[in-house]
């Protein structure tokens, strides 16, 4: 069987633990690889070699980095597909989906390649006789990211481009269900001509996680997955004297009025809440149907969803593949089983579905819920699957207020043709990132990703200006230099003029 092991110090470095997780095929069930899981003293080492690297790294110019970036660019663009061949192996998404993931990882090593404006200063000059201010940033140190199953490619890139680009060392723990497109991350960075060290990838479970947590040569940690995970590595983290962005979970909402084009609403539910079966933290879970419009919605959402192809990731007829696992499987389904004793009206039950020849799979259809009540688990909890829930408001401001009441803020959309609800929809609703008649808000690289409430512990957003931030801290230098022409000053105990 295959084994994943660790990349540290620019090389494969076998597991020495003696414990090891299963690696499955979702479409299939059967266990296919299995992954090195880190003991304590793997840490030490992988941290020991980005401590040791960064020694260099964080000296070296910024034009050696971007040297380096610009290369790796091209090495993924190159590999795009052997990446998303891994992600479909081990996840199970769709082949076209894990490309995207990839397009979208490859957005943030793009913008790191332009470190160079990013990490500009400031300067005033003359701000008291002879006196000149400068503002600069500098690198942190080793940093961390821990990150989740739903997308092995893309969030990893979301943080370690930037971090090494500003002349951190980096320190990566994917998640242990589909570790392998992360060692092929390193293995191309090292091929671009990143120094042995400077990234880092080291599987494993909750030892691995604590294990970077608590290490004193950490300086941050970068976490997205469920909320109550990111709020442990917050206040862990935190408590040790480090930085932290922790992403959590999310409940996002559509807010659909009226006038909207109930066609383009109904297709871009059908889009946001079931592709990639739902797994990921921008998924639309929660369509708030405002008016007489709620019925002819909800037909024109099952028209469409009856439609989708469920199949495996790498048979181009599939529109949605599987679920990582049976046990999430299971969880999800339960949701749907569960609904009607609720007060919900199952529209369309995906919980028995099957895929010929492939029936030991983690295969589950697509769910539609009407009428869901708010107090009902499948509104209040994060569901992580292809199950959409459809509720019903009477106004505008019920759906808002609706909306707004939810403990997470990460992302939400509204549909109108109305401008001006649609400003006042962007003013008022409590949410990081919104869409306008754009059912999945993901801002571009060069924007920040991240949202508030229980979406968000830690104060900046991941990648764009706020990963620059993130990644590096503020210095402030005060500057006289005394004129040839001047004699001694002498000692003067008293503050210095400024005029």
């Amino acid at each position: 069987m295959k084994t994943v092991n660790h990349w540290i110090g620019g090389k494969t470095v076998e597991g020495t633990s003696g414990n090891y997780g299963p690696v499955t095929d979702p479409a299939t069930g059967a266990v296919t690889t299995q992954v090195a899981l880190a003991s304590l003293e793997e840490v030490d080492a992988a941290v020991a070699a980005a401590k040791d690297a960064y020694a260099t790294w964080g000296t070296s110019s910024l034009a050696a980095r971007t040297a380096v970036l610009f290369r790796y660019r091209a090495l993924l663009d190159a590999h795009r597909d052997d990446i998303a061949a891994l992600i479909t192996a081990e996840h199970g998404k769709v082949h076209s989906d894990a490309l995207g993931e990839v397009a979208r990882g490859l957005e943030i090593v793009e913008l790191a390649c332009g470190i160079t404006t990013q990490l500009k200063g400031e300067l005033s000059t003359q701000v008291s006789s002879r006196v000149d201010v400068s503002s600069i940033r500098q690198s942190l140190g080793v940093v961390a990211g821990i990150t989740p199953f739903n997308f092995p490619a893309m969030v990893p890139m979301w943080m370690f481009p930037l971090a090494i680009a500003c002349g951190n060392t980096f320190v990566l723990k994917p998640s242990e269900k589909d570790p392998s497109a992360a060692n092929l991350l390193a293995e191309l960075a090292a091929e671009a001509g990143l120094p042995d060290g400077v990234l880092n990838v080291l599987h494993g479970d909750k030892v691995a996680v604590d294990g970077l947590l608590n290490h004193p040569d950490v300086a941050a940690v970068s976490f997205v997955g469920s909320t109550p995970i990111a709020r442990y590595i917050h206040t862990t983290a935190s408590a040790n004297g480090k930085r932290v962005q922790a992403l959590g979970g999310a409940k996002n909402h559509m807010l659909v009025l009226p006038d909207a084009d109930l066609d383009a609403a109904a297709d871009a539910a059908v889009s946001a809440a079931y592709g990639s079966a739902g797994e990921r933290c921008m998924a639309i879970s929660a369509v708030v149907a405002v008016g007489a419009i709620g019925d002819e919605l909800v037909a024109k959402i099952k028209e469409r969803a009856e439609k989708i192809e469920v199949g495996p990731g790498n048979d181009p007829t599939s529109e949605m593949g599987p679920l990582i696992t049976a046990a999430h499987r299971d969880k999800v389904a339960s949701y749907v089983t569960g609904a009607a004793a609720q007060g919900a009206e199952v529209v369309l039950d995906g919980t028995g579905h099957t895929v010929d020849g492939f029936e030991g799979g983690h295969w589950i259809g697509l769910s539609l819920l009407d009428h869901v009540s708010t107090d009902s688990d499948a509104y209040k909890d994060e569901i992580f699957g292809p199950v959409l829930c459809v509720l019903r408001t009477e106004t505008y401001e019920e759906g808002v207020a609706l909306m707004n009441a939810s403990p997470f803020g990460n992302g939400t959309a509204i549909f109108t043709r109305d401008g001006g609800a649609a400003r006042r929809f962007q003013l008022e609703i409590e949410a990081g990132m919104v869409g306008v008649n754009v059912p999945i808000p993901v801002p571009v690289g060069y924007h920040s990703f991240g949202g508030w409430k229980d979406s968000l512990f830690g104060d900046h957003h991941i990648y764009g200006n706020d990963g620059v931030h993130f990644y590096t801290r503020g210095k402030v230098v005060t500057t006289r230099w005394p004129d040839p022409a001047d004699a001694p000053a002498g000692v003067d105990l008293g503050f210095p003029r400024n005029h």
